[in-house]
């Protein structure tokens, strides 16, 4: 009688009807924050893919790059910028119009996404660290053991590390893997996003986005409101920056974070997408042509550079994010779907073996040619298997048992 289905009292009955026609009277927005009926924005997954796949590429080509002015796959450090505006859009549209969600929750939600890959990557780098020791990265040689079990240990835990404790030479937040200061300003905006962001109407959020393309237009023409931009150089009129922490490089991360992040997240509220036809088609090759657009203005007029940059990020990628929601990825359905899946594991993975690469290249300049054409398609070939492989034997089962355990 205990396993009975139906209630077994009249105060039992009359609570599950009472628990029923309340749950009936709730809107869907309050009852589920995502129904199972809500669509997901494969091209927007595909798009993800594309940029992460160029960012691959963009980093294995530095080391023959000859400078931040000859960068082969020039602007394709604006891929970052890209990947906040999406997440903007994306965190808005999964967890807007949800007043039960929790902050415990919300934690649990995107650790699961987010952080089994962070640890990942930083254990690949420390595994690979001992084999990247040269004249490139001099204090690896000095590094012993426990130190990097020590550096390891923080680093899977995502918190930014000081150039005090820097171990390669790069002064990077994540020395194991240098991609990972990102993530640190994605948990950042998470932060915001639950706390401040979401409670606030469209409106000001227009307002603070309008704020931070002012700090945008700062970087990019190298205005130099706040004095904390002097000495960069050749990397002036640019975004390139956020992986040290410093006041000029703490402020360029910020700065590339706040208008992408917020703007997606705007759009994500008031802008209705129109409905087009081979929009992926489309939006990739608007995307991969202005990540790998030339330099402007070469190394004495900088200032096109940074109209370029600005208009890029405060236009044309909120266009691409706009047109990608609204588009069907039709017979590119399951490219997108695999684009989409394998983004985040090659984000996180790729930098390890660029490491190695950028080692091997400034210890063998003399190598032909084609030499070094050969060890560039081996590495993104290499890149890509350990990601594909680390998405299917890792990220996926380990986010499914999570989501099980603690979701």
């Amino acid at each position: 009688m205990k396993n009975h289905p139906y209630p077994s009292t009249p105060s039992h009955y009359l609570s599950a009807c009472l628990r029923n026609a309340y749950n009936s009277y709730l809107p869907m927005h309050q009852k589920n924050y995502q129904p199972p009926g809500k669509p997901r924005y494969e091209v927007l997954d595909g798009l993800r893919g594309v940029a992460a796949l160029i960012v691959v590429a963009f980093h294995l080509l530095e080391v023959y790059s000859g400078g931040p002015v000859h960068q082969i796959i020039n602007h394709g450090y604006l891929a970052v910028d890209f990947f906040f505006i999406l997440s903007g859009y994306v965190v808005g549209y999964a967890y807007d119009n949800n007043p039960r969600l929790t902050a415990w929750n919300f934690a649990k939600r995107r650790l699961v996404r987010l952080h089994p890959m962070v640890v990942f990557g930083s254990l690949l780098g420390a595994l690979l660290f001992y084999f990247q020791q040269g004249d490139t990265f001099p204090p690896i040689a000095a590094t012993s053991a426990g130190t990097l079990l020590v550096i390891t240990l923080v680093c899977c835990t995502l918190l930014p590390l000081p150039p005090s404790c820097d171990i390669r030479g790069w002064a990077e937040t994540n020395p194991l893997n240098g991609p990972a200061w990102s993530l640190q300003f994605e948990y950042l905006a998470n932060i915001l996003y639950f706390f401040v962001l979401r409670r606030l109407p469209a409106t000001v959020i227009g307002l603070l986005a309008a704020g931070a393309a002012i700090l945008t237009i700062d970087l990019t023409m190298n205005l130099d409101i706040f004095n904390l931009l002097g000495g960069r150089g050749l990397l002036a009129n640019t975004v390139v920056g956020g992986w040290c922490i410093t006041e000029q490089q703490c402020y360029i991360g910020l700065t590339r974070l706040l208008y992408p992040f917020l703007c997606g997240l705007l759009l994500s509220r008031t802008v209705r997408s129109p409905r087009i036809k081979g929009g992926f088609l489309l939006c990739s090759v608007l995307l991969v042509t202005a990540l790998a657009w030339p330099r402007l203005g070469g190394e004495q007029q900088g200032w096109q550079n940074g109209l370029y940059e600005a208009g890029c990020i405060l236009l044309l990628f909120p266009m691409i994010v706009v047109l990608g929601a609204g588009s069907t990825a039709g017979r590119s359905q399951r490219l997108c779907r695999w684009l989409g899946e394998i983004s985040y594991p090659l984000y996180l993975t790729h930098y390890p073996l660029v490491y190695l690469q950028t080692a091997w290249a400034n210890a063998h300049p003399d190598a032909p040619a084609a030499t070094h054409a050969f060890v560039y398609v081996a590495v993104f070939a290499l890149s890509l298997l350990t990601a594909y492989a680390c998405m299917r034997l890792y990220d996926i089962p380990i986010r499914a048992w999570l989501r099980r355990r603690y979701l």
